[in-house]
């Protein structure tokens, strides 16, 4: 059986439970009088609890970390992200029987990065098989502000585009020199090696220009004090390298970092 079918398996040792499905909204209430008499019902907290859905045709390996479920918006937000991987996986089915030997699997980890009075930044890494020569990776990022109660994003982060240009300028600057790296030691003919390092480069150059979208997950680097030293944005494949490159990440120190920050969140940051 493939790799990430076995990757969910153990998964079925540990959790027998099935994850509690989202409560419905309430109606909305009609005019006059009665609108006002009703009060909207307050959504139901989710508790997180891990996954694990056996069927003839998928395999589906949910797993979180006890720490967000002292968050109730945080919990929210990380059973929708699942709830979206659970049902694309689940309309990706073909109307038929998969073919003998092939099964369609689903495994996803959530998993703790940093947990401070300010920050609880949480990982999901996983992956989805559909069919094809390989699993589609899923990776995200969660930056939560404990004491706003809110969840943090590139948008929010860093608000002009002047800024994202100097943090993308270091940012393709480290995945070149790292593009480079590699490539000099797979010790190719030069021909060869000026034909990777141009189209590896455009990936790069592509995916990772100054704009929002490109850096939309990132995660906490911790520091003195309770402060962050920093963020390591992250890079599924595809987006500056090719699938065989795996996940790329970019540490940029909060020397680099900060000037660029939005003033709000700047006192998250090590001065200087």
């Amino acid at each position: 059986m493939r790799r990430m079918v076995l990757c969910v398996l153990p998964l079925l040792l540990l959790a027998c439970q099935r994850e509690a499905p989202v409560p419905a909204q309430p109606a909305a209430g009609s005019g006059g009088a009665v609108a006002e008499a009703v009060q909207p019902l307050a959504e139901t907290p989710v508790k997180l609890e891990d996954v694990v859905e056996m069927d003839p045709r998928y395999i589906v390996g949910i797993s979180y970390p006890p720490e967000a479920n002292k968050y109730p918006g945080l919990a929210a937000e990380l059973h929708r992200f699942a709830q979206a991987a659970r049902d694309e996986l689940k309309q990706a089915l073909p109307g038929t029987e998969l073919q003998p030997g092939v099964t369609y699997d689903l495994s996803l980890s959530f998993t703790t990065l940093l947990d401070t009075p300010r920050v609880l930044a949480i990982a999901a890494d996983g992956g989805s098989y559909t069919g094809g020569a390989h699993d589609n990776p899923i990776i995200a990022r969660f930056f939560w502000l404990v004491r706003e109660e809110h969840l943090l994003t590139a948008d929010e982060l860093v608000a002009g585009a002047g800024d994202w240009q100097a943090i993308s300028d270091y940012v393709r600057e480290q995945l070149h020199a790292a593009l480079s790296q590699r490539i000099d030691a797979d010790e190719l003919d030069p021909a060869e090696r000026s034909r990777m390092m141009q189209t590896a480069g455009r990936m790069i150059d592509e995916g990772a220009r100054p704009d929002v979208a490109n850096f939309q997950q990132f995660e906490p680097i911790a520091g003195p004090g309770g402060k962050l030293a920093g963020l390591r944005f992250v890079f599924p494949p595809y987006q500056v390298g090719p699938y065989s490159d795996g996940m790329q990440t970019v540490e940029v120190p909060a020397s680099v970092l900060v000037p660029h920050v939005a003033p709000a969140y700047r006192d998250l940051f090590v001065a200087g």
